[in-house]
């Protein structure tokens, strides 16, 4: 692992790690029991996971902020850089290329990450978590879970949130703007109104996987299992939309 890989390695890790730790933490705060933001609603975190991943994309400034596997494919899917460095003449002084070990390199970070944020938002509402509750709620802090199980529909409705967040992001590129990571912010609130209410919009491997082992892992009094039959819905779906959303964006945008 050369210099650069091993900075945005760091960077992947710290980005997703805070992006977890914000969104687990707001769906925390809403849903159990005692918390100040209890029955906050679906619109408090839809804006909380958008913030999330602001804080999150600043933090991961050095590796290009992925912070999802699905976005890390779906550049290697459309042949673009990871990330970039440019001199202050904005020449472009050294790049990491979309390979397969580049690409393996960047999820297994995202998934160490994903699995540290959870855990700190595990210590936040550890009293919270300590308290009686239903399995189910304290397993959906950590992932998600559909709303109508229909693991043919699930995965369909997690392909095509997956596929507006990448292709949109791909579209940010060539796209004159000015708003950088309060775009991609914005653009999470979105596809969470809009398209989250079948399956809690996962859209990305990272965020499921990793926070679900850390819910298999904790001391939860009473957390029950882990829902593990439906886990490869928000892996598979969002993989599956990352490749769909670069490939489309090559022939279309890049």
């Amino acid at each position: 692992m050369g210099t650069l890989m091993s900075q945005a390695f760091v960077s992947e890790i710290l980005g997703t790690a805070m992006l977890i730790l914000l969104g687990a933490g707001v769906v925390a705060n809403v849903i159990l029991p005692g918390t100040k933001g209890f029955g906050g609603g679906w619109l408090l975190i839809n804006f909380g996971w958008g913030l999330a991943v602001f804080s999150g994309v600043y933090v991961a400034f050095k590796s290009g902020a992925h912070l999802n596997p699905a976005v890390t494919i779906g550049l290697l899917t459309a042949d673009q850089p990871f990330y970039s460095v440019t001199g202050p003449e904005g020449v472009v002084t050294a790049t990491l290329e979309p390979t397969i070990g580049n690409t393996f390199w960047y999820i297994l970070a995202q998934m160490i990450g994903a699995f540290l944020g959870a855990v700190v938002a595990w210590l936040a509402y550890k009293k919270h978590f300590d308290q009686e509750a239903d399995a189910g709620t304290k397993l959906a802090v950590f992932s998600t879970g559909p709303a109508l199980r229909s693991y043919a529909w699930n995965f369909v409705t997690e392909v095509i949130a997956t596929f507006v967040l990448v292709f949109v992001i791909l579209a940010f590129g060539p796209t004159p703007s000015g708003l950088g990571p309060l775009a991609v912010a914005f653009l999470v609130v979105g596809i969470g109104a809009s398209l989250g209410g079948p399956t809690g919009y996962a859209i990305n491997p990272a965020r499921d996987l990793g926070p679900r082992i850390a819910h298999a892992i904790l001391p939860i009094p009473g957390k029950g299992g882990g829902d593990w039959s439906y886990a490869w819905v928000p892996v598979l779906g969002p993989i599956v939309g990352g490749v769909l959303a670069g490939l489309l964006a090559t022939a279309y945008i890049l």
